[in-house]
Parts: structure tokens; C-alpha cells; sequence
């Protein structure tokens, strides 16, 4: 009997080691679960009191939080050349990323199968920075490795509103400023006292799991299935297409072409942007357009932090080794 149970208790520690190991299953999970626990018992999240101001009417101040402890984690000193590189990289991914948007919004109306320019700006303008400094610590060089500084200044919705309130899709104005401001206070407290910085980052992990699931709590199964397709097609065009376009000019700048794959991703901070543009301009960016808008940079997220690994390491492998073959057989004619 002990026996018997001692192995039952194994098999479901082994389930939880397996569902953890998921990629991004810190959002994914969360997510899932308040969606269903919405489309099957809705009345839970009715109840009122903490329960429905924590779910149902809690996901903008969760992510005021999020950003404010996002602002903590990103430091500037850096390298010059490695803060170099970091800007042309982040350069390059935000110039394919926003004129890809634009021609979706004035050239196909504002829609590619299912996909809107403000999605695109938002799933595509940030990487996943932590994903980033991993795969540049088993491919990246130090300038590679240290790039991360500059590039983690580019996460959340600040591209996003700017781009779209340029294009007159979103007003420009104080709620724009009230949008990123905690990014901003972060940043100067993170720098300003180190301790707050690792403060913050400590409980990035607990409050990414309670956002998302904030966040399923105003989905239903139905509108992530809807939204299911396009959001695979998010996650293609931003790590497979985008790859191509880093990497080209990753390469062409003077960089290995590795970095350029790896921040090709989706920011699980992004998956917030939604509901940042949604603050901004309610009638255009509410409801139902911000449940699917974040299903889909979701399901982005996921995506990428699948294939942009797989691709990073073949690039290792295709231009990394030959640029070394390249090095050594101009050292030995020397």
C-alpha cells in the first residue's frame, strides 16, 4: 500500500516536473487555466470582493506592477561595442517589425488573416530577453552576451503606442505617458538601488503566473481557439521570417549572424501590450479585440520560445563554424 502510493505521488510529480518544462508554460498554464475555469464556472470570478477585483477588474494595476518590476531589471552599463550591437539588433527587428505593421494597416486594411497591425507591433517589437542571454551563453561571444543590456530597452507597449499613434491609431498624450511611466521608474530605481533590482526580479516569475491567469480569467476556450491559428502565424513570422531579416543584417553589420536568431522572439512581456493600448483607447483596443489580441501574442510567445531556439543553434552551426574555418585557414596563410 505505502508502496503503491508512494509511486502515484511520484507519477504526479512527474506530470507537474513535465507540465513545468513546457516552453513558456509560465504563461501558457496560468492562462489556460482561467480560461477555463471562465468558460465552464463564470460565476466563480462574480463573486466579488478580492476574488473579482484580482481577476475579472485586476489586470490593469497586476500589470502597472509587472512593468514597473520589469523597469528594475534592465541596467545600462554595458560595453560600447557591446551596446552597440544591442542597438542594431533591436534596430533591426523594430524597423521589419513596424513596416511589416504598416503595410498590414494601410495596405490590407488592417488585416492578415486575422492579424492586426497593432498585434504584430506588439508581439513582434520586444524579444524574450531572458531566452536571449541563455542561447548567447552556450552561442554568443561576449559582445553578443553583453548586447542583452540594450536590448532588454525595448520590451512592453512603448513601441507599440508610438508607432500606432504616429499612424493615428491611438491618441498621444498623457494616457501614453501614464502607460509606460512605471517601465521608466523601474528603470531609475533599478539602477539607482541595486538591492530593489534584485528584489524585483525575484517575484517577476510569481507575478508573470498571476497576470496571465488575470488574464484567461476574461477569456473563454472559444475566443483562444478563434484566435489559435493566427497567433501560430505570429510566432512564425516573428521568429522564422524575422530570423531571416536579423540575421542578413545581423551579418552585414559585422556580427555572426547567431545573435540575429536569437532575438528573434516574442517578450512575455508583450503579452501585456494589449491591454496597455487598451488603457489608452478603450473603444478601439477593448473587449473582444483585446481577448483575441492577446491570445494571439500568447500563443506568439509560446511559439517562439519553441523555434527560436531550434533556429539560433542552426545558426551556430551554419555560420558560426565557417566563419571560424574562414579565420583560421587566413591566420595559417599569414
Amino acid at each position: 500500500m505505502a508502496e503503491t502510493a508512494a509511486m502515484t505521488a511520484s507519477k504526479k510529480n512527474s506530470f507537474w516536473v513535465k507540465v513545468g518544462k513546457l516552453p513558456g508554460s509560465n504563461i501558457l498554464v496560468p492562462l489556460l487555466l482561467g480560461c477555463i475555469i471562465n468558460t465552464v464556472f463564470p460565476q466563480v470570478f462574480a463573486l466579488g470582493s478580492f476574488t473579482t477585483a484580482m481577476t475579472t477588474n485586476g489586470t490593469s494595476p497586476l500589470v502597472g506592477a509587472f512593468l514597473l518590476a520589469i523597469g528594475t531589471t534592465i541596467s545600462f552599463d554595458s560595453a560600447p561595442k557591446a551596446a552597440m550591437r544591442g542597438a542594431i539588433l533591436i534596430v533591426i527587428k523594430n524597423v521589419f517589425t513596424i513596416v511589416l505593421a504598416l503595410f498590414v494597416l494601410y495596405a490590407l486594411g488592417n488585416n492578415f488573416f486575422g492579424l492586426s497591425a497593432m498585434v504584430i507591433l506588439a508581439a513582434c517589437t520586444g524579444a524574450n530577453n531572458a531566452m536571449y542571454a541563455g542561447l548567447m551563453g552556450d552561442y554568443g561571444n561576449e559582445i553578443e552576451r553583453g548586447a542583452v543590456a540594450i536590448t532588454t530597452l525595448v520590451v512592453g507597449p512603448p513601441v507599440t503606442m508610438v508607432v500606432l499613434g504616429a499612424a493615428g491609431q491611438a491618441p498621444i498624450g498623457w494616457s501614453l505617458l501614464g502607460a509606460v511611466l512605471p517601465i521608466i521608474v523601474g528603470i531609475i530605481l533599478g539602477n539607482t538601488f541595486p538591492t530593489l533590482k534584485k528584489k524585483f526580479s525575484t517575484m517577476l516569475p510569481g507575478l508573470i503566473i498571476v497576470i496571465f491567469f488575470a488574464m484567461g480569467s476574461t477569456m473563454t476556450l472559444g475566443q483562444l481557439v478563434a484566435a489559435g491559428l493566427p497567433g501560430i502565424l505570429l510566432g512564425l513570422i516573428c521568429s522564422v521570417l524575422g530570423a531571416v531579416i536579423n540575421i542578413f543584417f545581423d551579418r552585414l553589420t559585422g556580427g555572426t549572424g547567431v545573435a540575429g536568431a536569437a532575438i528573434s522572439s516574442c517578450a512575455g512581456a508583450n503579452v501585456a501590450t494589449p491591454k496597455a493600448m487598451a488603457s489608452v483607447d478603450e473603444a478601439r483596443y477593448g473587449g473582444d479585440v483585446l481577448n483575441v489580441a492577446t491570445a494571439q501574442v500568447a500563443a506568439c510567445a509560446i511559439v517562439t520560445a519553441i523555434v527560436t531556439p531550434l533556429i539560433t543553434s542552426w545558426a551556430y552551426k551554419r555560420f558560426e563554424g565557417n566563419d571560424q574555418k574562414i579565420a583560421d585557414e587566413v591566420k595559417s596563410a599569414a
